[in-house]
Formats: C-alpha cells, structure tokens, sequence
C-alpha cells in the first residue's frame, strides 16, 4: 500500500467491512433486509484525473458544447440528461472549462442568483416538491453543479439518498422530460440566457 497522507487515513480499517447499521431503518434510506458493505479499499495515491484533467479523457462538455443543453446565457449552460427516475435531474456549469477554484470572482458572484433561479424554474414542474442540488467534483474536472427534483409529498426521497432513488425509480416517459425541460428552461429565459433544444448537441 502507498504510504497513508494523514493520521485519518491511517486510523481506516482497509480492507475490512463496516456495519451497515448506522443507515438501517433510517427514514431516507432507500434499503432494508440485509445489506453488506463493501471492503474498504486502500486510498489511490496519487489519485486519478478525472474527465478534462491530463491523462483521462477530454472534458466532454468542451468537446461537444450544446450536448443536453436546455438554457444557456453567456456566462453558464443548464443540461439535462436522458430521463431518468425524478421528474428532473440537471447539471448548471460555465460554458468556460473552470474548476471551482479557480472560478473569477465576477462568475462566482452570479451563482447564488443563479442556483435561486434555477431551483425555483424547477419548481414549477407539477409533480415537484422540492429542488435539491449539490455538487460532486470527482468525475469531470469542468465545474458543475447537480439539481434533483423531489417530487411533490415523497418524504421518504429527502436527504442525501435523492441520487440513489433517482437511479431506482422507473424512468420518465421521453415526452414528460422534453415537456418538464422546455419548461425550465422558458421559466429561466424570464430573467435572461436563451431557450435550447433537448438532446445531443
């Protein structure tokens, strides 16, 4: 094994696994019966790049821009995806290739407003109760933040594990996305940036 960074990682059980106890019977959790951790694996050192990093793949937003794009201004880009399980799942980034340390001042200053706007633009979806959003940074180098539409009165899809129901519930049907993401993206072009098709680029 490489030689461990911090007293934290030292301290891990690698290779061994944890109890999955601390997630059972929690109202969000989306599993019961019995259910196994996976083996701690040891730390990757150094760790990979990612997509748009030197030695992985080309960033796949900069190689073909308008991909999913719904709404666009001049500064940052809104894409959905194919359906998936939520009413509506959607990626906000700069149409520059930034990282999030690395982000301009003046960008950074537009992206509370922003989040607010599109958050509320999701909301107006009728099965929509609730927009989360956050951001995991370990797949693509190019800023971006993730939006997950809760749909309206399902408790049980609150928290952190809104992005596991995603993947178990059933798909929406084509026709519902396209509609849900022409709506979005007409609710954003209320306070500027343009409406874009739905779909590869």
């Amino acid at each position: 094994m490489t030689e461990l960074p911090s007293e934290y990682h030292r301290r891990l059980p690698y290779g061994e696994r944890m109890s999955a106890e601390p997630l059972l019977g929690g109202p969000f959790f989306p599993f019961e019966g019995d259910l196994q951790v996976v083996p701690l694996a040891d730390p990757v050192l150094p760790e990979p790049p990612r997509r748009g990093e030197e030695g992985d793949e080309p960033c796949g937003t900069c190689s073909d821009p308008d991909a999913w794009v719904i709404w666009r201004d001049e500064q940052w880009q809104l894409k959905t995806f194919e359906p998936r399980g939520l009413p509506f799942v959607a990626i906000l980034e700069p149409r520059e290739h930034l990282r999030l340390d690395n982000l301009p001042p003046e960008l950074t200053a537009t992206l509370g407003s922003l989040i607010q706007r599109v958050a509320n633009a999701i909301r107006r979806i009728d099965s929509v109760g609730r927009t989360h959003f956050n951001r995991w940074g370990d797949g693509s180098e190019h800023f971006h933040l993730w939006f997950l539409a809760r749909p309206l009165g399902m408790m049980q899809l609150r928290g952190a594990m809104i992005a596991a129901w995603d993947d178990i519930l059933p798909n929406v049907p084509d026709e519902e996305l396209e509609a849900n993401a022409r709506l979005v993206a007409a609710a954003l072009v209320e306070d500027g940036g343009e409406a874009m098709g739905i779909g590869r680029g």
